[in-house]
């Protein structure tokens, strides 16, 4: 079987790349289509002979992409209208099934049922429905404000509407939660079945212990560095709570979240595995503060027997057994938040239990349940 592999943009290390790479391993022969393809930070992951790009890249950007300036890397609203007929013009006729690992554009490519397409959803693009008003709010700051929000407007609008024809293209739906599952049925009324990305087989290898730790009471975020991630709870709320921060992650408010940051938040940027297992074995708990589609993060921290403190909404609602394997906190605020740091005790939480309860999303069930879906979209008339 002739199989092939899509996922939107192969341009950071986030959780939705992840579950592309265990896809990538699972077929090691398949090529690997993509609208963006930054080498130089995921050429480990997928080599450059595997991608196949659309074009795009050639005509947007004269240079590498990991040479672009910082606000072409990382806005990706700048060039949104391009990326559907970007994907709708892949030819796939020379397969039997597709993969697409979709977070906005990637469940739009035309296959006709012949190949079948089998679409994993990490959510329906968040900032075309439920985020929509947030980040038209974020872009109307600044000097081109009013023009930037009402081109983002009018953006949004035409593709909403290509976004609602697109959904019907799948042969099958994939939800990488329940929450993704209510929100497919919610914008697109499109029935789907949920698997869940799988925490890699890495978290819960045995290894040395971890060495000291400078401020060893600190909590710990890894995450992207985007607005809706919301760091910033985190900083501020680690500061009225009188707790050391750590932050594990890239991403473009970066230079914002140093900016208000204080002395008790340092950041660490990209880490390696092996580093960032220990910062995770050595935190007093790690903060989970947005909203999440499904979070592996907070299963990557209990696989290394860390609990984790979550907002109540979303994701991590499927994962953390309260009072077992962590906590939530109830309102996304400052306040909120550092209530909950306050009366945070990892001691309270059993080291082994976290680690059995990550042992239940482990990727030999993840490669088993996406077998059994194949075997069912390519059964199917």
């Amino acid at each position: 079987m002739k199989v092939a592999l899509v996922h939107e943009l192969l341009t950071m290390r986030g959780g939705a790349e992840k579950v592309a790479k265990v896809l990538a391993d699972m077929f090691p022969d398949a090529p690997i289509f993509t609208l963006l393809y930054d080498e130089k930070k995921l050429g480990d992951w997928f080599p450059k002979e595997r991608v196949r790009m659309s074009g795009l890249q050639n005509q947007l950007f004269p240079m590498p992409y990991a040479l672009l300036p910082a606000p072409y890397r990382f806005n990706h609203h700048l060039y949104l209208k391009k990326f559907p007929s970007a994907v709708e013009a892949w030819d796939f006729s020379g397969f039997d099934l597709v993969i697409s690992s979709s977070s906005a554009f990637a469940h739009g490519i035309i296959t006709n049922g012949k190949p079948k397409h089998l679409s994993y959803i990490h959510s329906p693009a968040r900032y075309l429905w439920d985020r929509t008003h947030d980040v038209l709010e974020r872009a109307e700051h600044g000097v081109l404000g009013t023009l930037r929000r009402k081109f983002l407007e009018r953006t949004f609008h035409q593709l909403r509407i290509w976004d609602s024809e697109a959904a019907d293209r799948p042969d099958h739906l994939i939800a990488a939660s329940q929450e993704v599952q209510r929100r497919i049925e919610l914008y697109w009324r499109r029935e789907s079945n949920v698997i869940y990305p799988p925490v890699d087989d890495f978290w819960f290898a045995s290894s040395p212990p971890p060495g000291a730790m400078e401020h060893p009471d600190y909590a710990l975020v890894v995450s992207t560095l985007v607005p809706y991630k919301r760091i910033d709870l985190a900083i501020h709320a680690c500061e009225q709570a009188g707790i050391y921060l750590k932050i594990v992650g890239e991403g473009p408010a970066m230079a914002s979240l140093k900016r208000m940051a204080g002395n008790n938040v340092e950041f660490y940027g990209y880490r390696a595995l092996d580093e960032l297992k220990d910062l995770y074995r050595s935190a007093q708990v790690t903060i989970v503060p947005g909203e999440e589609d499904f979070n592996l993060v907070a299963l990557e921290s209990m696989a290394c027997g860390t609990p984790v403190l979550a907002y109540r909404a979303g994701g991590p609602l499927e994962t953390i057994m309260e009072g077992k394997t962590g906590a939530f906190f109830d309102a996304p605020t400052v306040e909120s938040l550092a209530q909950a740091l306050q009366k945070f005790r990892r001691e309270n939480f059993d080291t082994d239990a976290c680690r059995t309860r990550a042992e239940d999303f482990s990727r030999a069930k993840f490669e088993a349940k996406i077998q059994q879906a194949i075997q069912n979209v390519m059964a199917s008339k």
